[in-house]
């Protein structure tokens, strides 16, 4: 049966859905069991390294320092030294090669389970790479964008070694600004640092006396720059407009603290795609409840610029919305672009106002001219053609019709896998598949919830289709080695099939 999904009261120009398989019960009463026992071995293995019958190979203060402050707690260590330090080799893995579709990885080894790690001298060729952020396909040494990195390189050097404030403004940062305005259709700054951007900018415009309402899944670099602000923070649940509703109704109602003054500003803060859950925010609703509780709209649109959208133009074209309508938006161009930094985008008051007083703005070293042209080039590129939405639909698909994924990210560039189980067998999906020449990411707690540990396939215009086949045989067989096809949906077998439609659970 096929559920056609409301068009939301009008919001959206086409019917929009999501919807997330929970942990099935058996797997999270497992997965805590799993980690009970771990965490009691643990506590076993330290009595035994007090005691020394176990080498201790952790930093441990001195003993002519046990009159001092310490300068970490002990039990805050307990999980990297007890279960962390075993599956360390699940990450970290130095690559020698370009990483575009394919990379070489360097072997290592470790004799000591993982506490060290020794370089066999050895390479593993020709890895396909499903964790990189190059959605594009522009992170490559050849082409038309290495060539015109080059180029500019001979011209300016690497480096300005000055502020855009001082020295260091060139001409191709001017023409690069005109062209992220004409791409964007705002008025924007760039040459900011992306990881930097919203931890550094935050507290120019928000302060104390300030409300900011962060969703709860929001990165962590939103999350620091906005506890840097000084501003009260508020969290509503992921995507869920009833849960933002009643922060701005009572915000409004109730005002700050104690005093119960108006607030002086009230934020709301999203993201443009959820990376960790391939999640895409709800912005017609968000933009109807910011103009309704006459709030503010902060957009990082750091993993949907350039890749989403019918041209690129991240979540806003994805919805085909005014980007007038959102205050303040973020973008980078570390993982579309394949380069480096990022731009704030708004009005051109709130814009001169952020070039003054914005420490990225004023202190940071302008941005190296290959790395512009990088930008220039690949943006030029994402304007002219993006074909990326093929190649995500089909391993999307596929990869729901194996069991092991659920709808909600199939249109999208970033896919994850949910593992579930304890820590140990999302390692050993990560070390089988490389086993089998699969890179992919896998991510556990903390991270992520303690029961909801995934693997996340980011899907680029570089993979071709016989790169994606081969992927998803090898996830099938891993998931059947491990035992991992926990998924209960029914499948409609249309590849093709209709953007509005949903499944439905087998009632066995």
């Amino acid at each position: 049966q096929v559920h056609h999904v409301a068009c939301n009261g009008g919001m959206y120009k086409r019917p929009f859905n999501e919807s997330f398989e929970e942990t099935p019960m058996i797997v999270a009463v497992l997965t805590y069991m799993g980690y009970g026992i771990l965490t009691l071995f643990g506590y076993l293995r330290d009595f035994m390294r007090e005691w020394k019958i176990e080498k201790c190979h952790i930093a441990r203060e001195r003993d002519e320092q046990k009159d001092f402050v310490p300068l970490y707690q002990d039990f805050e260590n307990f999980y990297t030294r007890n279960l962390y330090m075993r599956i360390r080799d699940s990450w970290n893995r130095p690559i020698c090669s370009v990483p575009g579709a394919k990379f070489d990885l360097v072997e290592r080894v470790s004799h000591d389970y993982n506490w060290t790690f020794k370089y066999t001298g050895k390479v593993v060729k020709d890895v396909i790479n499903m964790g990189s952020y190059n959605y594009l396909g522009f992170a490559e040494n050849t082409g038309i964008c290495a060539d015109a990195a080059a180029d500019v390189t001979t011209k300016y050097g690497v480096g300005v070694a000055s502020t855009r404030q001082e020295m260091g403004n060139l001409d191709r940062h001017e023409d690069l600004e005109k062209l992220i305005l004409f791409f964007t259709t705002l008025i924007l700054a760039a040459g900011m640092c992306g990881g930097s951007v919203i931890s550094t900018f935050l507290n120019v415009l928000y302060f104390q006396g300030c409300l900011i309402l962060s969703d709860e899944l929001n990165h962590a670099s939103l999350v620091l720059g906005a506890r840097l602000s000084g501003s009260t923070i508020r969290v509503f649940k992921h995507n869920n407009m009833q849960s933002l509703e009643k922060l701005l109704r009572d915000a409004i109602v109730h005002g700050q603290p104690r005093t119960h003054r108006p607030w002086k500003k009230i934020l709301i803060l999203v993201e443009g795609i959820y990376s960790m859950e391939g999640s895409i925010v709800r912005l017609p609703e968000v933009i109807a409840l910011k103009k309704k509780y006459k709030a503010y709209l902060y957009l990082d649109e750091a993993h949907s610029i350039g890749a989403l959208g019918p041209s690129g133009r991240g979540v806003v074209d994805y919805f085909g919305l005014d980007p007038k309508d959102v205050d303040i938006m973020m973008g980078t161009f570390t993982k579309s672009f394949g380069a480096a930094g990022g731009y704030i985008g708004g009005r051109k008051e709130l814009i001169d106002y952020l070039r003054s007083h914005s420490h990225s703005a004023v202190y940071a070293t302008s941005m190296s001219p290959p790395v512009v042209e990088q930008i220039i080039t690949s943006m030029k590129c994402i304007m002219g053609e993006d074909g990326t939405t093929i190649d995500i639909l089909y391993f999307g698909n596929l990869l729901y019709s194996q069991a092991v994924l659920e709808e909600a990210v199939l249109l999208f560039h970033i896919v994850y896998l949910l593992v579930y189980s304890k820590i140990f067998i999302l390692h050993a999906f990560g070390r089988e598949m490389l086993k089998r020449n699969i890179g992919v990411v896998v991510v556990g707690f903390p991270a992520t919830p303690i029961i909801e540990s995934r693997a996340r396939f980011c899907v680029s215009a570089a993979h071709t289709k016989e790169m994606l086949d081969t992927a998803l045989n090898v996830i099938s067989e891993v998931g059947d080695l491990l035992q991992l096809k926990y998924s209960r949906h029914g499948l409609i077998p249309l590849l093709d099939r209709p953007f509005e439609t949903t499944y439905e659970e087998n009632e066995d």
